[in-house]
C-alpha cells in the first residue's frame, strides 16, 4: 500500500501559512505565559533568542531539503545520513511525537482561552473535552484534502496575524508605548539557568518551521520555496512574538502573568479594554489555535506515512477504508487527544521540548558527519546549532530537575522506549527479510 502525495499541491502562501499557523498557535498562545514563568522580566529576550537558535537549526534543514525536497523531509534528512537503522527511525519518531505533543498543548490552550468567554467555575473536565473536540474537527478538514487545509490555513493566518498586531498595537499604545516591564515584575530575579530554560520553551514556539520541511515533497518549485517558505515564517513570527510579548510584560507584572499563564494575552488586555478586549483577545486564540491544530496534523501524518513507505515503522489498517495517509492521521489525533485528555499545558509543553531538542541534535550531528560536503552546509553553523541546542535543553532539565524531577523521568522513559521499540522492529523486520529471501531461492 502506498501513500498519495500530490506534488505542487502547496504553493509558497500555502507553506508559510502552514507554517506560521503552527509556530503563532504554539507560541503566543500557549507558551507566552510558561516562558514568563522562566525566564522573568527578560523573557521577550528568551523569544528573540529562541529565534536566532531556531535560525541555525532551519540552516540544516534548508540546506538538505533545498537538494532534497521530500514530503517527509525529517525522516528522509535522518535515513540519507544514518540510513535504515534504528537511530533513524527513533529520532523520527522523536519528531513526530514532539509534533503530537504540540497538537495536544495548542488544543488545551485553544479550550482554555474558549471558557475564558462563559463564567464557569469547574473547567477541568471542559478543556479536554473541548480540545477533544477541536482535535476531531481537524481531522475531518485534513480528510477533506491539501486544497481545502491551504484555503483555511491563508485565511486563518491573515485573521490571526492582523489580530494579533492590532492586540499588540492597542495594549502598547494603553502601555504609553513604554517597551518596559510592568513595575511590579521589576524586581523579580531572573537565573542564568532560568532564562535558558525559558529560552528551551521558547523554541518550541519556533519549531513550526520543521511542518514546511515534512511537506516539501508537496510544495511548488520545492527546491526553492521550502527554504524561502522557511525564512519567511519565522521571520513573521518573530516580528509578531517580540510585539506581544512587550505588550504583555508592559500591562502585566510577571506574578500577573505567572498566575494567569495559560490565558495571559486574555488578561494583558483587560486593563486598558475591560470585557471587550478579553473578547477579542480570545476570538483571535481560537482563531490561532485551530489552525494550529489543523496543520500540525497534516504535517505528522504526512512524516508517519512516509516512515511506513521507508519501512521505519510498521502499519495496521485495523479494517479502516482508505490509504495510508488516512490511516495515519487516525493514529496521530488519537494520540494527540489522549495526552490533551490526560496531561496539563506545562508537562506537554516540557516533554516537547525534550523530544523536541533531542531529536534536533541528531539530525544536525548526522549531516555534520556524513552530509555536510553534499548539501554544501557549513560544518561551523552546524555546531553552533549543536551547541545552542544542547546549552538550552541542558538549563531546562536543571530547572525542572528542581521543580517537576517526575517529567524528566517520564520523558526518558519515552524516549527510551521509542528506542527500543524501533531496534526491535528493524530486527524483526530484517529477519523476516531474510527469511523470505531463503524462502525464495531455497
Amino acid at each position: 500500500m502506498q501513500t498519495s502525495y500530490k506534488a505542487d499541491s502547496l504553493t509558497l502562501a500555502g507553506a508559510v501559512a502552514m507554517g506560521t499557523g503552527v509556530m503563532i498557535g504554539a507560541g503566543i498562545f500557549a507558551l507566552t505565559g510558561q516562558v514568563a514563568e522562566l525566564s522573568g522580566p527578560l523573557f521577550p529576550l528568551a523569544f528573540l533568542l529562541a529565534a536566532v537558535i531556531s535560525g541555525f537549526s532551519a540552516y540544516t534543514y534548508i540546506k538538505v531539503s533545498n537538494k532534497y525536497p521530500s514530503a517527509g523531509g525529517i525522516a528522509m534528512i535522518l535515513k540519507k545520513a544514518y540510513g535504515s537503522a534504528t537511530i533513524t527511525g527513533g529520532a523520527a519518531l522523536l519528531m513526530a511525537f514532539s509534533m503530537i505533543i504540540n497538537e495536544s498543548l495548542v488544543a488545551r490552550t485553544f479550550a482554555t482561552y474558549t471558557l475564558r468567554l462563559f463564567d464557569l467555575e469547574n473547567t477541568e473536565i471542559l478543556v479536554p473535552v473541548l480540545a477533544l473536540a477541536l482535535i476531531i474537527f481537524a481531522f475531518l478538514v485534513n480528510i477533506a484534502g491539501n486544497q481545502i487545509i491551504g484555503g483555511l490555513s491563508k485565511i486563518a493566518a491573515i485573521a490571526k496575524i492582523g489580530g494579533i498586531l492590532v492586540f499588540a498595537t492597542l495594549v502598547l499604545w494603553a502601555a504609553g508605548f513604554s517597551f518596559q516591564p510592568a513595575a511590579a515584575g521589576i524586581a523579580e530575579e531572573t537565573s542564568i539557568t532560568g532564562f535558558l530554560a525559558g529560552v528551551a520553551l521558547a523554541i518550541l514556539a519556533f519549531k513550526g518551521f520543521t511542518t514546511i520541511t515534512n511537506s516539501g515533497g508537496e510544495v511548488k518549485n520545492p527546491n526553492r520555496n521550502v527554504g524561502r517558505a522557511i525564512m519567511i515564517s519565522l521571520t513573521i513570527c518573530l516580528v509578531v512574538y517580540m510585539l506581544v510579548a512587550f505588550a504583555v510584560g508592559s500591562t502585566l507584572s510577571i506574578s500577573e502573568i505567572v498566575q494567569a499563564r495559560d490565558y495571559s494575552l486574555a488578561e494583558a488586555a483587560r486593563p486598558a479594554f475591560g470585557e471587550a478586549g478579553i473578547w477579542f483577545t480570545v476570538i483571535i486564540a481560537i482563531i490561532a489555535t485551530a489552525s494550529g491544530v489543523l496543520a500540525s496534523i497534516f504535517a505528522v501524518s504526512r512524516m508517519i506515512a512516509m516512515l511506513t513507505d521507508m519501512k521505519l515503522v510498521p502499519h495496521r489498517h485495523f479494517g479502516m477504508p482508505g490509504n495510508i495517509q488516512t490511516h495515519t492521521l487516525v493514529y496521530t489525533v488519537v494520540a494527540a487527544g489522549t495526552l490533551a485528555a490526560f496531561f496539563d499545558l506545562g508537562r506537554i509543553a516540557s516533554m516537547g521540548a525534550i523530544f523536541y531538542l533531542v531529536m534536533d541534535v541528531i539530525i544536525h550531528w548526522g549531516v555534520l558527519r556524513r552530509l555536510r560536503a553534499d548539501v554544501g552546509a557549513n560544518p561551523v553553523v552546524l555546531i553552533c546549532a549543536i551547541l545552542f541546542d544542547l546549552i538550552a535543553l541542558g538549563a531546562f532539565l536543571m530547572m525542572k530537575a528542581m521543580s517537576d524531577p517526575a517529567i524528566i523521568l517520564i520523558s526518558a522513559m519515552g524516549i527510551i522506549a521509542i528506542f527500543v521499540f524501533e531496534k526491535y522492529y528493524l530486527s524483526r523486520r530484517r529477519e523476516n527479510d531474510g527469511a523470505s529471501e531463503a524462502n525464495r531461492h531455497g
